[in-house]
């Protein structure tokens, strides 16, 4: 069964890259293609970074593999209790996927996308139109507010709790 994680293995859907020749790297390795190499935009390519003497033994980077997935199964349960629990679920979330990240390919496309929104997500709210927008919308909000407390405290007054008479 092909995990993603092997370069060995070559699987339907896979796309093969020729190495860029210009580079002295790509020359010297006769275009051999490492995991821990950095892509064009910086990431790390995708697969398996289990060291090479685990990869060397299709047992042992199973039994790998099952490690890896146990304990980010268990940091992502952990965060997914802390969601309605104090503490830091969606964090703890994203560290297990980190976790994942390091052998399975599905996890790594999985962080490489929620980078890409979160940076999006960023860039939007860093935009001078937006944030003057939410900006607008939280004072109008306050204001409305205040005017609805006051209201109220004209109304009622302040009583503290200890002070109300049974009626």
């Amino acid at each position: 069964m092909n995990t993603g994680s092997s370069g060995t293995e070559s699987g339907a859907g896979e796309i093969a890259v020729a190495p860029d020749k210009s580079t002295p790297d790509a020359a010297d390795t006769g275009g051999a293609d490492k995991a821990n190499e950095h892509d064009a935009h910086g990431e790390q390519g995708l697969g398996s970074r289990a060291p090479a003497f685990i990869k060397s033994s299709r047992a042992l980077h199973l039994s790998w593999q099952v490690g890896v997935f146990v304990v980010g199964l268990a940091v992502v349960a952990a965060g997914i209790v802390m969601l309605p629990l104090p503490g830091p679920g969606w964090v703890v979330i994203f560290g297990g996927m980190a976790i994942w990240a390091t052998e399975f390919v599905w996890a790594q496309l999985v962080l490489r996308w929620t980078k890409r929104k979160v940076t999006e997500a960023t860039r939007k709210a860093l935009d001078p139109k937006v944030r003057r927008r939410n900006i607008t919308l939280t004072v109008i909000g306050l204001v409305i507010v205040g005017a609805l407390v006051g209201v109220y405290l004209w109304k009622f007054g302040v009583v503290m709790p200890w002070n109300i008479k049974d009626q």
